[in-house]
């Protein structure tokens, strides 16, 4: 029998990307026999994300389940472990949830919201796009046909239906898709006698938000039960504004909505960033709003700018995200910048533990 040690039993080495679980590369000592203890100890370094890394570490326990099924290999042998030995997340990350959010409308929301999770998706972040518009654009945008029969998140919030029954896999690979349809115009008036009303979108995602990176929720273009719903339950608020006086003047209202919001039914949420769409850099208007937005925002918004494009306004009749119609066009190239810095704001989070990469409003 093996005397086995206390410490250092393995070299662990994070090799997945996913917050959600940990895979490791083992050294195993020579002649294994039974396993002496219930538990081991293993050393992990703490905020590891992507070849990033700090000098801060922890030690955490490997029940002996999670181990006997692998074999014996030679001293000093470094073999990859089949399945992950470890399911748990780093620093109390779970999928973040973002909302695409603003009460006026025209504004690139349900754009941005298809387009982010496809940029994030193709960046290989597992994510989940959340259809909360009676509309069912952003639905439709993805690929999905016009289907009376198909469940969607009207079906998990009035009836009861779980998640897993309504989620759907879209044609871009690691984007999963809860659908939304024009019942959910009702669903606004039936919420309205509903117990706990304002928490329906916030329980229903609770058991499914840690199998994704992040989930993106398109909002509907008014301060309704259901973009409520989607307030209350998100982690953050991004804001796309067009670059126009109008939507200029909303602003303003959108954060006294979101400071009300963060005051009584969700005192974390915060502001992911403000987004300009429909910038057209012939215009001195164009210009003098993202100046202006610059000025008083300062890093709260997004480097990355959505210009007026044709081929953006183009995709979704064809049921694609931009990034698979027209790779090399300006939307792609605009959302593509757009998905990164949201990544590594998270990545951000993760290591450094900030409340927030943008600070909130």
């Amino acid at each position: 029998m093996v005397n086995w040690p206390t410490e250092r039993l393995f070299h662990v080495k994070r090799v997945c990307a996913s917050l959600a679980e940990i895979r490791f590369v083992c050294r195993w000592p020579e002649q294994a026999g039974r396993l002496k203890r219930n538990w081991f100890h293993v050393k992990l370094e703490r905020g590891r994300f992507k070849g990033r890394s700090s000098d801060n570490w922890f030690r955490m326990g490997v029940p002996r389940s999670h181990l006997n099924r692998f074999h014996p290999v030679p001293r000093e042998t470094t073999c990859n472990c089949a399945k992950p030995l470890l399911s748990f997340r780093l620093g109390q990350h779970l999928g973040r949830i973002i909302a695409c959010a603003n009460q006026k409308g025209g504004v690139g929301k349900t754009t941005t919201a298809v387009n982010l999770a496809a940029c994030l998706a193709a960046s290989e972040q597992p994510t989940l796009l959340v259809d909360c518009d009676s509309q069912g654009n952003a639905t439709a945008a993805i690929g999905f046909a016009k289907d009376p029969a198909r469940k969607t998140l009207y079906h998990s919030l009035i009836l009861g239906e779980p998640l897993e029954k309504i989620v759907q896999k879209s044609q871009v690979e690691l984007l999963d898709v809860i659908p939304g349809d024009k019942n959910l115009a009702g669903a606004a008036v039936e919420l309205v006698t509903a117990e706990n009303r304002e928490y329906k979108l916030q329980a229903a995602l609770k058991s499914f938000q840690d199998r994704y990176r992040f989930v993106i929720l398109d909002c509907p273009p008014a301060l309704d039960l259901l973009t409520l719903n989607a307030l209350v339950c998100a982690n953050s608020v991004l804001v796309p504004i067009q670059c126009e006086y109008l939507a200029l003047e909303g602003v303003s209202e959108l954060l006294d909505t979101l400071m009300r919001i963060r005051r009584t039914l969700n005192s974390s949420l915060e502001i992911e960033g403000i987004l300009l769409t429909m910038f057209d850099e012939r215009t001195t208007l164009s210009r003098q709003v993202a100046t202006d937005l610059r000025s008083f925002f300062g890093t709260q918004v997004f480097q990355a700018v959505i210009a007026r494009n044709v081929r953006l306004a183009e995709a979704p009749s064809f049921g694609k995200p931009i990034i698979f119609y027209d790779i090399h066009s300006k939307g792609a190239e605009g959302y593509t910048q757009l998905a990164q810095e949201v990544i590594a704001n998270d990545e951000k989070r993760v290591g450094k533990g900030a409340r927030s990469a943008h600070s909130g409003a």
